[in-house]
């Protein structure tokens, strides 16, 4: 019996068994219609990359920190030792903020994330207070049980150099469990940086674009993969011009993104 005899009603839910079962090409005749097919049962969509995952993201510094010195004063502990609270973070000569910078790519990066099917976590809700303090960031963080996460800053070095520099933490007993984890997310980061972005490996900080720190609450008291991404060197006047466009912005995101996808994937 020919498809082109049976009755409509039948002959849609034929047509939907054997493209259920991946038979539809040997055996549809050439009358069946497109409406045929739009009413055959639709396939599953694919699970997004991220689906149950939680990611933690800090942008640093925070964009009134400038208003109050004493607030940046109070001492807080690190995992190794006493510490500031936060700073301003750097600026270009231009004035425009590392915290701005740091804020607007984490948007995008939160952006990003979500579309995969992660649920994001962040350290601050915007660019117009004080804060937290950089133990407060650990911990916000920690308690959120992220799968990973990373530190988002831009540099203020010498106007000669140039590029970007992973920070990695150093073993100090809370992060002890995490550092070979954190390194393997750092390499994912510094690859996709260099894949998805303008900037290169730095010049003037670290070595072949990494350094070990030990001296930094955000790497000192993580309990999950964590590195800090210095971007690039806002007193370069040609990585500034790059830092402060929305679109290098986004790249930047995008290829943070992709680190976080392939360093949860497993590869």
């Amino acid at each position: 019996m020919g498809l082109r005899r049976v009755s409509g009603g039948l002959r849609t839910a034929l047509l939907a068994a054997l493209l259920a079962t991946g038979l539809a090409a040997a055996v549809l005749p050439a009358t069946v219609t497109s409406a045929d097919v739009r009413t055959a049962a639709p396939v599953a969509a694919s699970r997004p990359p991220l689906a149950g995952k939680i990611v933690g993201i800090d942008p640093g510094h925070n964009g009134l920190n400038h208003t109050s010195p004493a607030f940046l004063a109070r001492k807080v502990w690190n995992g190794r030792e006493w510490e500031g609270c936060d700073t301003t973070g750097t600026q270009t000569a231009g004035g425009y903020t590392e915290a701005r910078f740091n804020w607007n790519v984490a948007v995008y990066l939160r952006a990003d994330l979500i579309r995969m099917g992660a649920r994001v976590v962040m350290t601050r809700n915007g660019n117009h207070g004080l804060g937290p303090c950089v133990d407060t960031r650990s911990r916000i963080l920690n308690r959120a049980h992220a799968g990973v996460s990373i530190d988002i800053h831009a540099d203020g070095g010498p106007r000669s150099g140039r590029g970007f520099t992973v920070l990695e933490p150093v073993a100090d007993g809370p992060n002890n469990k995490v550092i070979g984890s954190s390194r393997r997310f750092g390499r994912d980061v510094h690859a996709m940086m260099l894949r998805d972005t303008p900037f290169r490996i730095s010049d003037y900080y670290g070595r072949g674009g990494y350094i070990s720190r030990s001296d930094l609450a955000g790497l000192n008291l993580t309990t999950m993969p964590k590195v800090l991404i210095e971007t690039g060197n806002m007193n370069n006047a040609a990585d500034a011009a790059l830092l402060v466009t929305p679109k290098v912005q986004r790249a930047i995101a995008a290829a943070l993104a992709a680190a976080i996808v392939r360093f949860l994937a497993g590869r």
